[in-house]
């Protein structure tokens, strides 16, 4: 069976002449609601800037998160996305993505539903890239699922996904960064994340009270170091639990004596768990689950 290459001059036509997306909310009533934790970026010159800031789309599949009325839809459907999946639970949102898909046919797939109860597999075709102007209320929930996926390299090529900007610091923060954390141990280990770029409140609609940024993931071809996960994240939980306490203290949440650990893979027990490096946590979590075999 030979599939026909899209028109893709014919859907850009289509595309720039829908209308523009404050009258869409306005016609499908789309108000945002705080419940789902909606924000609408209605600025399409940021909309693209934030697909371009994902690379070269072409020949990709993406999968987007939260579209509501489709901003962030049109802008990667021009820059030559082969196929969108847009998760969307908020029926009053289908209708102005219909519009899109009708733009763009065969291109754009909307699904109604949940996006923590959604499966990709069956929907997607490699290479795939996330991108996302996710909802507040599940966006740290969804990216640490993306960052701890059984199988390694991940089924997505890139994340390019935007957060509140105090959670973009936190993905992103090194050793000795203010927001250096659980969230920057797990991202480093497995991944390279940048942030690419702020948006301003005034961007969206309505304004949140915060700034938000976009952060670019790219998954390592190896984890950093050899870790087990579920010992990995049991350490970062304890050092950062109590993160100004020293190591020998915090780690006592544990179950077991800091000290030996501590003195196996070399680290000085006075030190802070933000002065940690990836490694040294992942030589630490090594270390704690031996205790447990």
């Amino acid at each position: 069976m030979v599939t026909e290459t899209p028109d893709f001059a014919a859907h850009a036509e289509a595309l720039h002449a829908l209308p523009p997306l404050r009258e869409v909310v306005g016609r499908h009533e789309l108000a945002a609601k705080k419940a789902l934790g909606q924000n609408f970026l209605f600025d399409l010159n940021l909309t693209g800037r934030v697909a371009r800031a994902a690379g070269d789309l072409t020949g990709c599949d993406v999968l987007e998160i939260g579209p509501g009325p489709g901003g962030l839809t049109r802008a990667l459907l021009l820059a030559g996305a082969r196929k969108v999946v847009a998760v969307e639970r908020d029926e009053r949102a289908l209708p102005a993505l219909a519009e899109i898909q009708a733009a763009a046919p065969g291109r754009l797939e909307v699904v109604d539903g949940d996006a923590l109860k959604f499966d990709p597999a069956p929907y997607l075709t490699a290479p795939v890239k996330i991108v996302a102007n996710l909802p507040y209320n599940i966006g740290t929930e969804l990216l640490v699922r993306w960052l701890t996926a059984p199988q390694w390299p991940p089924f997505w090529s890139s994340l390019t996904l935007m957060f509140q900007k105090e959670v973009a610091e936190r993905i992103a923060a090194r050793p000795g960064d203010s927001g250096y954390g659980r969230l920057g141990v797990l991202a480093g280990w497995r991944t390279q994340a940048e942030i690419v770029f702020d948006i301003s409140p005034q961007a969206f609609f309505p304004p949140p009270k915060v700034t938000s940024s976009v952060v670019r993931i790219r998954p390592r071809e190896k984890p950093l170091a050899e870790a087990d996960l579920s010992a990995l994240e049991r350490v970062t939980a304890a050092a950062f639990g109590q993160r100004r306490k020293m190591l020998r203290q915090s780690l006592k949440s544990l179950g077991v004596e800091p000290a030996p650990l501590l003195e196996a893979v070399g680290i000085d027990p006075q030190r802070r768990a933000e002065t940690l490096s990836v490694e040294e946590f992942c030589a630490l979590a090594r270390a704690f689950a031996a205790t447990r075999a």
